[in-house]
């Protein structure tokens, strides 16, 4: 079990890098994440849910992505508040006290979840859940050290360098875990190193004399890591200030995707940040939409009710059609598209009190209900009217209509049903599929659509060399005959 001394130390990224290692080794490997919280996620083929980092794991190992390899997923839906979802299916909301009551009961599916995979697996490799030292919630913890006792699993702990005081966090952890939960530990890793690695040895004997724990690497840092799927907003800030991006001029075609608070599913934008003739501007609070943005992108949102109403009160509302009336275009994915159209009802309280509606920003001819069922499923077609193929999700609480969906929409799906809404001139479309600029045939139509090169970039063969490489540098720089030896003890 790879635990941490916070959250963002690069749990996610080691475990992919480490299934893509073994799996090469040609053991069955499996990744399994206790519980998660995140508001990026990923639907597996029997139509569950799990976080996206795990999904992104799974296919590091080389297997198709399952709801055991994350049973509980906690989708934020206000600062003291998220969904619970347990084994793919969302079973309620819970407020952050409340949660804590249900932890008994969901260890149990927890438990289950990992046996199913044992009974698969030579190796299981298991991300913990923010820091290994929070004593506050260590009472049915059931994500790091509480998961550990439980299934009796050996545990790796890694600090962060890069954010400074990596020496203080691993001997802090040990200060403040109690002697059994310590036990559990059999190993440190220090991530995210630059510079000279031979300046850091001195630091390294430390952490081992003062915690009891072996040193099992010294992990450099990995840049490219930033251009595999993020499972938090974090993971987006990865170019640097956002005024910055705006202003750039040397990179092509301008894209606006103004970020509200909860925002979700916003790997959908990394495809094209990785386009070189594209600059993928986020729009912060307190930011315009730049008057040069080719193309504005309304991402998808865990909260849709209160996103718009913070896309109003930034004035974004204002810039989306002073956007449009110079030519621009619209795209909205999911949540975006709900805020596109004429009006959002939330006659079951699924945002709020019930019975709230609230008007949308008219751009598209559409009315959204939100829905209590959950459209979970993998989905292909075409978009229209000009027929090019695409494979996508779907992941949404609402049932959206109008004459914009049924006189234009946005795409035929296999099995017979349409998708999304376009206005009359074309420029304005909505969708609920995600993963559109994944599949390098949509991805390369709206680019031709904005006027950038093709750079005939295959970005599934991006993510799987980015991940080979990831695994040879975890491999050249963490002891992993020392890791398989502790898991089989």
């Amino acid at each position: 079990m790879v635990q941490g001394t916070g959250s963002n130390v690069g749990k996610s990224l080691l475990v992919a890098g480490l299934c893509r290692f073994f799996a090469r080794r040609g053991l069955r490997v499996r990744p399994f994440k206790p519980q998660n919280m995140s508001n990026n996620a990923a639907v597996t083929a029997d139509g569950g849910e799990i976080g996206r980092a795990q999904a992104l794991q799974a296919r590091a190992a080389g297997i198709p992505p399952s709801v055991h390899m994350n049973p509980v997923l906690l989708k934020p839906q206000s600062e003291v508040g998220a969904q619970v979802v347990v084994q793919g299916r969302m079973i309620g909301t819970a407020r952050a006290r409340e949660y804590q009551l249900w932890k008994p009961r969901l260890l149990e599916a927890v438990l289950d979840s990992f046996g199913r995979l044992s009974r698969e697996a030579d190796l299981i490799l298991v991300e913990g859940a923010g820091s290994a030292s929070e004593a506050n919630l260590r009472a049915g913890d059931i994500a790091n050290m509480g998961f550990a006792h439980a299934a009796g699993v050996p545990v790796v702990l890694v600090g962060d360098i890069d954010r400074g005081g990596v020496i203080a966090s691993l001997v802090g952890t040990r200060a403040v875990l109690d002697e059994t939960d310590a036990a559990m530990i059999r190993g440190f890793i220090v991530n995210r190193f630059r510079g000279d690695p031979t300046l850091f040895e001195d630091g390294m004997r430390f952490i081992a004399e003062r915690t009891g724990w072996p040193a099992l690497g010294l992990v450099p840092h990995f840049s490219d890591a930033a251009r595999l799927p993020a499972e938090d907003g974090l993971g987006l800030r990865r170019d640097g200030p956002r005024d910055e991006a705006v202003e750039r001029r040397d990179k092509g075609v301008l894209i606006a995707v103004p970020v509200t608070p909860r925002i979700a599913n916003f790997d959908d934008l990394d495809p094209l940040r990785d386009e070189p003739g594209v600059t993928v501007a986020l729009i912060e609070p307190s930011m315009p939409i730049p008057a040069s943005a080719a193309l504005v992108i309304l991402p998808g949102s865990k909260s849709t009710i209160e996103d718009l109403h913070f896309f109003r009160e930034q004035g974004w509302d204002i810039d989306l059609a002073a956007h449009y009336r110079r030519g621009g275009r619209v795209l909205g994915l999911c949540g975006g598209y709900q805020m596109l159209g004429r009006l959002i009802e939330d006659p079951h309280g699924i945002e709020g009190p019930p019975g709230r509606a609230v008007q949308g920003l008219g751009l598209l001819d559409v009315a959204t209900t939100l829905m209590p069922e959950k459209q979970l499923r993998h989905v292909t077609g075409t978009t229209m009217p000009d027929g090019t193929p695409f494979c996508g999700y779907e992941m949404h609480i609402g049932v959206t209509d109008g004459a914009g969906a049924t006189e234009r929409p946005f795409a035929q799906l296999c099995g017979g049903r349409t998708d999304g809404a376009v206005s009359a001139d074309g420029r304005i479309a909505g969708t609920y599929v995600h993963g559109l600029f994944a599949d390098d045939r949509q991805r390369m139509r709206w680019l031709e659509m904005l006027g950038a090169p093709n750079s005939g970039l295959d970005y599934q063969a991006l993510v799987d060399e980015i991940l080979d490489r990831l695994a040879d540098h975890l491999g050249a720089h963490i002891d992993c005959d020392q890791l398989l030896a502790i898991s089989a003890r």
